[in-house]
């Protein structure tokens, strides 16, 4: 897979931020309270290793706005994680939950590290020190991580137990809700795991609807295949769409016949990743990106469609699994060549969306079924993108910039309605 871009993730935003804003002549001083975060947290803090060394790490978590209601946002461990992608990221978490209709507004953090060099119990002790790093800048009623890039239930868990730990024993079951993503028996939701992928299908029925296109005929290729890529393409597989090219970080593979995306997820599982897989041919990074197919699917990270790789694409549609595939350029370059292109912050709801649901949950010691959890979900979910939908044919844009218009008009109304203080 392509490595990020050298391209600020932060700026791509600021300019998508400004392109909706003066469309809708977005209020002036409200514009300049959305333009900024409202708090940056950075902590360094010592874990021990296995072999008895000390090592530093430095641990992020951006709160862009939280006018609509608590912070929320994923954590995520990875080598590229600095504070403008993590800006970038807690932005985009506020304008998702408003094109949502969350009461929730947008914060993001991870740790700089490759999971990859370091044990189980290294892992454990990182991410429990980081979280007693982090102390008071999270609580289920102020700041709520979730699981993101290279983070999963497990890592929730021990921040949960972690947290828990930090606080009065008689306020402990009062406190469960400070991170979604959870372990089913430590509180998490049914669907959770699948959501962002539920999510992105979602939307991709709706479009499919809107433009009249059989998903049972139709092919696509998926870029990164872990959470949000395995589930999008088992999901589609239920349409009898056919998958016919993925890549993720170890390498590319291509099958016109189609690839079962049930029997490589397996795969992956066993092997770490999709490198070896027998029922696709090896391609490189560029015969990937031009494979022939109606949709295709980024979801891996920021970057990825640029003004490189975007006049390769031999698609009808781009779905943004990920958040930031696409930077300007690219985006440029896509309308140019008429791909539609369904955007990031409307695509991949459905992982916070959710979260919202198992923080509801936890608040009210309920417990949902399936059905509920993704009959809610596909309620939001079509809300959302016919929210998204109408924006763009109003303002005769694209529909990137049309989800950023409606968040804005929604953190609009709130401002106005509640005022400045003082």
């Amino acid at each position: 897979m392509s490595t990020v871009t050298n391209r600020s993730v932060y700026a791509t935003v600021r300019q998508q931020f400004d392109k909706a804003a003066d469309l809708m002549n977005l209020d002036p001083p409200i514009r300049k309270i959305l333009s900024k975060t409202t708090n940056e947290i950075v902590v360094n803090f010592p874990v021990k290793m296995d072999n008895g060394n000390i090592e530093m790490f430095t641990g992020y978590r951006v709160q862009h706005n939280n006018v609509l209601g608590p912070y929320k946002g994923g954590l995520r461990y990875h080598p590229s994680v600095d504070i403008d992608e993590v800006r970038a990221l807690a932005t985009w978490m506020t304008w998702k939950c408003a094109i949502a209709g969350l009461p929730l507004g947008g914060a993001k953090g991870g740790i700089q590290i490759d999971p990859r060099k370091y044990s189980q119990s290294e892992i454990e002790r990182i991410t429990r020190r980081f979280t007693f790093a982090l102390g008071s800048n999270i609580g289920p009623e102020y700041d709520i991580p979730a699981p993101d890039v290279n983070t999963n239930a497990q890592i929730m868990a021990w921040i949960l137990d972690t947290y828990l730990q930090m606080m009065p024993p008689q306020e402990r079951n009062r406190s469960t809700h400070v991170v979604t993503g959870k372990p089913i028996q430590s509180g998490g939701s049914v669907g959770r795991e699948k959501a962002t992928g539920q999510g992105v299908v979602y939307v991709i029925e709706m479009w499919a609807q809107d433009n009249a296109v059989d998903l049972s005929e139709i092919t696509y290729c998926v870029q990164g295949f872990g959470n949000v890529g395995s589930w999008a393409a088992r999901l589609m597989k239920m349409h009898g769409a056919r998958l016919v090219a993925v890549e993720d970080a170890t390498g590319a593979i291509h099958n016109p016949e189609g690839i079962d995306p049930d029997d490589l997820t397996a795969y992956v599982q066993e092997y770490g990743g999709l490198a070896g897989y027998p029922q696709g041919q090896p391609v490189d990074h560029p015969t990937f990106l031009s494979t022939t197919a109606d949709i295709f699917v980024p979801a891996a990270l920021e970057n990825q469609i640029t003004a490189q790789t975007a006049p390769l694409l031999n698609v009808r549609l781009v779905v943004e699994g990920a958040n930031g595939p696409t930077d300007i350029e690219g985006d440029a370059i896509l309308q140019q060549r008429g791909i539609e292109l369904l955007p990031d912050i409307l695509c991949n709801a459905g992982g916070v969306i959710v979260s919202y649901f198992e923080w509801l949950q936890n608040k009210r010691s309920e417990y949902w079924d399936l059905d509920e959890v993704d009959h809610k979900l596909h309620k939001k979910m079509r809300a959302a993108y016919a929210s998204v939908r109408d924006t763009a044919h109003e303002y005769s844009t694209d529909l990137r910039t049309a989800a950023y218009i409606v968040a804005l008009t929604r953190l609009e109304k709130v401002y106005k309605e509640r005022g400045i203080f003082p």
